[in-house]
């Protein structure tokens, strides 16, 4: 998922992240956006705050520091020692863990009397769907833009890192769930937060409550903007752009197209998770599948460049050549990108694993692993590999998604489209996850009504057509403030329940070393 707080990271004006002109440009939009401009300012601000490494070390509210010092944003640092964190702590279990993660994914250790709403895949592709989008087109060709080819090298190395914490926070999500009397289940970080420190820590039973009210508000409403809104407006931008712009037939008809997009998501998410999780079951791999080949028609094409360009993504990595501060600033720009596409550590993920399928709640953990590694591993490194074999990046006055979009051009003129279907599908699947995440956080703070589920997503659907008509910049970015705001009380109940997990999947490997658990399909 793109962000617009990502911007405020580095020098990136708004149509640098793919993000074209809003339909419109006055009226009561304005007057929303000068009413929400500090509130946006302010959380940003503290959000989105970098460390300035210099002579000495400062801080920056603004964003901006000093000539000569690299800057280093807050959040991202926050997240990438999530990673660090959780990999040495479960000694590489992104590595040792990845197969049966896979055997469990395909169905391999599947139990039909298990608790739960999904399957293993099903729940996966939920949470992919959530993940995989606008950031994967726009943000790695930005990131290369401002931190030269070797970001795409720091960003696999922080995917890798983002694999443990996704682990971790998933089984935690399993873990702590709750069973409702309609027999559909509650989890995710409110409830780890809530429960599980309570249960470890009695004395620290109030701050759990606290963090998990926290992260349920933020949530709430930072899916509205971000999952919804954003996603929404996006999809409408560039299919206004491909049909010819302000001479097009798109022009002045968002309004009809977010009620469109609106429609569909309402089909699906007014089902929960199981009607989720049955359509990105089929959705997300084809989405995918379809993105992939694209990208791997223009390597094609330039598969003579290709070994040159994998070489140069190693050697910028280390080289200090990096179009904005040397080696740092390839890192930077690469584990930021890394860090906002798969959200590891912010929390949303564990919402819709906790709703699987099993008696261990490991074992969702071990299928967790592979959301990183598929978003950013896989598809992040395909887009990056795109842009640095066709040169596309190094074309002056061209940013984000106008980069991925010349990349395919190099093919067919044609391709672009390919592109703008691909914008649609990352739109709509972000579209259908958040909205689940953001009910089962309005129901964690009201108590599981379904009115309140539904009236969530009636408002979460009604934002997306306001989005595709009206210019709501400042409203989205407090959004992506309050979503980014989710990392820290997420993070600190995963650092303390850290030995729960640990006995989760040493407990899980144990039994599987036993051969009290066994495969149940051939």
């Amino acid at each position: 998922m793109l962000t617009t707080m990502e911007r405020a990271l580095g020098p990136m004006p708004a149509q640098d992240a793919g993000m074209v002109d809003w339909v419109a440009t006055a009226g009561l939009d304005e007057t929303i956006n000068r009413a929400v401009e500090p509130i946006a300012n302010a959380v940003g601000g503290a959000i989105f705050s970098r460390a300035c490494v210099g002579d000495g070390l400062s801080f920056s509210m603004s964003g901006a520091c000093g000539a000569g010092e690299t800057a280093i944003p807050l959040i991202v640092a926050w997240l990438l020692l999530g990673g660090v964190v959780c990999t040495l702590y479960f000694r590489f279990i992104n590595f040792r863990g990845f197969m049966q993660g896979f055997r469990l994914m395909r169905g391999d250790y599947a139990d039909a009397g298990s608790p739960g709403e999904v399957s293993h895949f099903q729940a996966l592709t939920s949470a992919v769907s959530g993940t995989v989008g606008l950031g994967n087109i726009a943000g790695v060709a930005l990131a290369i833009t401002i931190g030269g080819p070797g970001a795409a090298f720091w960003m696999i190395v922080a995917g890798l890192l983002g694999m443990s914490t996704k682990f971790a926070e998933c089984t935690l999500g399993v873990r702590y769930r709750q069973h409702n009397p309609d027999g559909t289940v509650s989890g995710g970080p409110m409830y780890y937060l809530s429960r599980g420190i309570a249960e470890r820590y009695r004395s620290l039973g109030g701050l759990g409550k606290a963090l998990a009210a926290l992260f349920a508000v933020c949530a709430m409403l930072g899916g509205i903007g971000a999952g919804s809104m954003f996603q929404a407006n996006q999809a409408f931008a560039q299919f206004h752009k491909v049909t010819g712009g302000a001479q097009g037939p798109l022009e002045g008809m968002g309004w009809a197209f977010g009620i469109g997009i609106a429609t569909l998501a309402g089909l699906v998410v007014l089902g929960g998770i199981t009607r989720i999780g049955r359509v990105t079951e089929k959705m997300i791999p084809a989405m995918i599948l379809l993105y992939l080949a694209g990208c791997g028609a223009v390597l094609v094409v330039h598969l003579d460049a290709l070994p040159g360009a994998i070489a140069l993504i190693v050697s910028s990595a280390f080289s200090g050549e990096a179009a904005a501060g040397g080696v740092i600033g390839a890192l930077i720009a690469g584990f930021q990108r890394a860090a906002f596409s798969n959200e590891a550590g912010l929390g949303s993920a564990p919402i819709a694993h906790s709703a699987v399928k099993t008696k261990h709640p490991a074992t969702e953990g071990l299928v967790a692993l592979w959301e990183p590694f598929i978003d950013t591993v896989i598809v992040c490194t395909a887009t990056a590999l795109m842009v640095v074999v066709t040169g596309a990046w190094k074309i002056e006055g061209m940013e984000g998604v106008a980069i991925t979009s010349t990349a395919f051009a190099t093919v067919f003129d044609w391709f672009p489209y390919v592109l703008t279907v691909a914008v649609f599908l990352f739109a709509f699947s972000t579209m259908l996850t958040w909205a689940y995440y953001g009910a089962k956080a309005a129901t964690y703070l009201t108590g599981e009504r379904r009115w309140v589920t539904n009236t969530y997503i009636l408002l979460y659907l009604a934002a997306a057509v306001v989005a595709c008509t009206m210019d709501l910049a400042q409203l989205i970015n407090l959004s992506d403030g309050l979503i980014f705001l989710m990392a820290i009380p997420n993070l600190i109940g995963v650092y303390l329940l850290l030995p729960v997990v640990r006995e989760e999947v040493d407990g899980y490997f144990a039994k599987l070393k036993s051969g009290e658990i066994r495969p149940t399909a051939g």
